[in-house]
């Protein structure tokens, strides 16, 4: 029954990731680039933006926001995530998850627009927003709206919560062979746990103070590590580039009975691999997005797309060529193992980053999920929901840190790609409201 239970849901999610949602999804990054104009030019400008203090109705800053939204997207999807990609279609996965990044701007850009712009308060005088009230409010569907807001408080519990917490757990055991892994296990889920339950009983304020002063830090010592792995490995640099650059067009299988088969697998694990890391097109970013205190929605949208841009252009970039330049993918490495031998190469300094760095992404992302799931539960049920749902969202750490998920990861792939459908339909039919904003709201950037 497992087997056969494992089997479906692999199943289930190939179905789910197959051509019309990868042809959704970069179809949409693509054509919301050309509507708001190129708007990754205003990268920079973003990133400026993020850094000051706007003005306006909201419940956090603009930065507050950011670094909630990063908190939740840079977690395991940039380390094992990379890995996992990787594994499943071959060095060229590695490109797809950036060219997904590169676009997907324009797509966060987007969602965080809407999200402003559909926003209402609850009886709390919170800001709540996302993909639930545009569907709502701008396309008159809440059926819709509700389809997304029951996908994502279910799909937070293996992106953001189980996923997470096994794949530290997992980490640890590798780097401490002698300990009793049962042990470890439940003391880390028993610890995650309990910061967890400090953090997210607080709301978003807390959350918001958290992510703000976690965010940074984690990854500028991520990043760290990276280049001194790039920098030991410069020579096989140029090798690296030429690698993963034929095979994100691999067409060797052409001449066997599946055609495309190889590029097919290396699209699906680079594009599905993406999503799950820069959540450009999920839907999740934007409702914390709707809570920054923000002038007009162009300046929060600018704000919210820098977010793909540090997740995927930097982070991922950095951590799929250390991965390919490590050459430990030849020996048949995997996952987390891959991660692990590609970071040994700096002796102790490496595993230690490794270990700062996914502990501390890790629990942000828990706690930055954590939110998106609430306000998803709250759309649905009312402010009466958030508490029972902070209480299970802290009880599935433990359990993910102490149980075998075997499934999880084909479980988030498909109920990410699911959350995805309602949210890119509504991005493209509301389109026109984008654009609308982004040319009333250009000149006021300063």
């Amino acid at each position: 029954m497992g087997k056969q239970l494992s089997e479906w849901i692999g199943w289930f999610a190939e179905q789910v990731w197959g051509v019309p949602l990868m042809i959704l999804l970069v179809g949409t990054h693509l054509f919301l680039t050309v509507r708001t104009g190129f708007m990754q030019k205003w990268v920079w400008k973003g990133i400026r933006l993020s850094l000051r203090r706007d003005e306006g109705a909201g419940d956090v800053s603009q930065f507050g926001a950011l670094m909630t939204a990063l908190a939740a997207t840079i977690g395991t999807g940039n380390i094992i995530g990379v890995a996992t990609a990787i594994t499943m279609g071959g060095p060229g996965a590695v490109l797809w998850m950036w060219l997904t990044g590169v676009f997907g701007i324009a797509t966060k850009y987007g969602e965080a627009i809407l999200a402003v712009k559909y926003r209402v308060q609850n009886a709390r005088g919170e800001m709540c927003g996302g993909p639930m009230y545009v569907l709502e409010r701008g396309l008159k569907a809440k059926w819709a709206g509700c389809l997304f807001a029951v996908l994502t408080a279910v799909a937070g519990f293996g992106i953001g919560n189980m996923n997470q917490s096994n794949a530290l757990v997992t980490q640890a055991v590798g780097w401490l062979p002698g300990v009793n892994s049962q042990y470890l296990a439940v003391g880390m889920g028993l610890g995650l746990a309990a910061l967890t339950a400090v953090v997210i009983l607080g709301g978003v304020k807390s959350i918001s103070r958290a992510c703000s002063a976690l965010v940074p830090s984690m990854a500028i010592l991520y990043v760290v590590g990276c280049a001194a792995i790039l920098i030991k490995n410069a020579a096989l640099l140029p090798d690296t580039f030429k690698v993963i650059f034929e095979g994100a067009f691999n067409f060797k299988s052409l001449a066997g009975g599946f055609a495309g088969s190889a590029l097919a697998a290396t699209m699906r694990a680079g594009i599905s691999r993406g999503l799950f890391s820069n959540e450009a097109g999920l839907g999740s970013a934007p409702i914390v997005a709707a809570a920054a205190k923000t002038k007009n929605p162009m300046r929060q949208a600018l704000v919210s797309s820098t977010g793909t841009f540090w997740d995927t252009v930097v982070v991922c970039a950095m951590t799929g060529l250390v991965l390919v330049s490590s050459g430990h993918w030849k020996e048949g490495l995997e996952n987390t193992a891959l991660t692990q031998a590609a970071f040994a190469e700096l002796h102790e300094i490496g595993p230690v980053v490794l270990l700062i760095a996914s502990a501390t992404f890790v629990f942000s992302t828990i706690i930055g999920w954590c939110y998106y799931g609430e306000k998803a539960v709250e759309y649905l049920f009312g402010l009466k929901a958030v508490l029972p749902y902070r209480l299970l969202w802290v009880a599935f750490v433990f359990v993910g840190a102490v149980s075998k998920l075997t499934d999880v990861w084909a479980f988030s792939d498909a109920a990410n790609g699911l959350m995805a459908v309602p949210n890119l339909v509504a991005l493209l039919l509301l389109s026109g409201v984008i654009a609308r904003e982004t040319r009333e709201h250009a000149g006021d950037l300063d």
